[in-house]
């Protein structure tokens, strides 16, 4: 397993993180023994990064996480996030705080290495639909953060950069976060690569070089956008079995439509499937700190593993996919 600088943490991460996420689905809904034997793998293959929140499967995946854990005694490096969903408006430090305590009681931690965001970042806030602004995430979320950390709560603040990108983009420049998790895959390059004139995807306008100018660690989500990239429409049982996208088109079947531009990745031999073409597209850009891949099960843990130690994608192939995005406009 490679390692990365894990933007101004003073750590380094694993190139492939352990996504404890709802559409992966193991450490929400799988089988305690399927969990126990998955995250003692990934440790054996030098994962070292875990990454949950207190919306996945309402907080079971931070309990499951956190027994895992306690029962290898491991030490690895545990990121989650908190939600204002529930929060008052008016109070939104208030809702900071309880939401990371919550997320410490499940998780049966002291102290979590990584909180981070887990709202849209939007033009105005309502917590309803768990949208946020920017003056408000560096007002009473700042201060929020600013007290679990003096408390020895927390280690480093991070964000999920969902929502307008204009907003991403202002909060990861003020130089609050450590850390932002972002959209990048073959689908939607654009947090690493210019977007083409007309582009009917959100344009992340290069966030990863703006991360990297900021000396903020980049986290990618939603590599194989949401199973669009997978080159199969079967789930495995444990996993969502209906994803909305994140960042990418309008619905599944455009996505999994546009993954179909790249089968020349598998075709011509530069990938032996699409999620080792997806793996390997994003772990391409040096900017990237770590890629989270949702496991369902023992295999898709150690596919991962085995299509990152491959390294980048050639850069022959690297060189035909801005044909494909050029064609992703309305």
């Amino acid at each position: 397993m490679n390692y990365r600088k894990f933007g101004n943490t003073g750590i380094e991460v694993s190139e492939i993180g352990f996504g404890c996420g709802d559409v992966g689905g193991l450490m929400v809904r799988g089988e305690h023994a399927d969990q126990v034997r998955a995250v003692a793998r990934a440790m054996e293959l030098g994962i070292n990064y875990f990454d949950t929140a207190s919306r996945y499967g309402g907080g079971q995946s931070e309990t499951n996480l956190g027994q895992v854990l306690k029962e290898l005694s491991a030490e690895v490096y545990v990121g989650t996030k908190y939600s204002l969903g529930e929060a008052d408006p008016n109070d939104l430090k208030a809702g900071v705080i309880q939401s990371v305590e919550a997320s410490l009681k499940r998780l049966g931690r002291e102290q979590v290495d990584l909180i981070q965001l887990h709202d849209r970042i939007s033009s105005q806030t309502d917590v309803s639909v768990r949208a946020i602004t920017v003056s408000d995430v560096l007002g009473e979320v700042r201060e929020a953060l600013e007290v679990l950390k003096s408390q020895g709560k927390v280690r480093f603040y991070g964000m999920t950069g969902v929502g307008e990108p204009k907003g991403i983009y202002e909060v990861v420049a003020s130089g609050l976060v450590s850390t932002v998790q972002t959209v990048y895959n073959l689908i939607n390059a654009s947090a690493g690569a210019a977007a083409p004139a007309g582009f009917d995807m959100p344009d992340y306008d290069r966030l990863i070089d703006l991360s990297a100018e900021k000396n903020v660690g980049v986290i990618v989500i939603r590599v194989l956008a949401a199973g669009a990239l997978t080159g199969t429409s079967v789930r495995h049982p444990v996993a969502v079995q209906t994803v909305a996208p994140i960042g990418s088109g309008r619905d599944f079947q455009q996505d999994e439509s546009r993954a179909r531009q790249f089968a020349f990745i598998v075709n011509e031999g530069f990938a032996s499937d699409m999620p080792e073409a997806s793996i390997r597209f994003a772990l391409s850009n040096p900017g990237v700190s770590t890629v989270l891949v949702g496991y369902s099960d023992l295999e898709h843990l150690e596919k991962s593993v085995q299509y990152a130690a491959k390294g980048p994608l050639l850069a022959e192939a690297l060189a035909r996919l801005p044909q494909a995005w050029s064609t992703f406009v309305s």
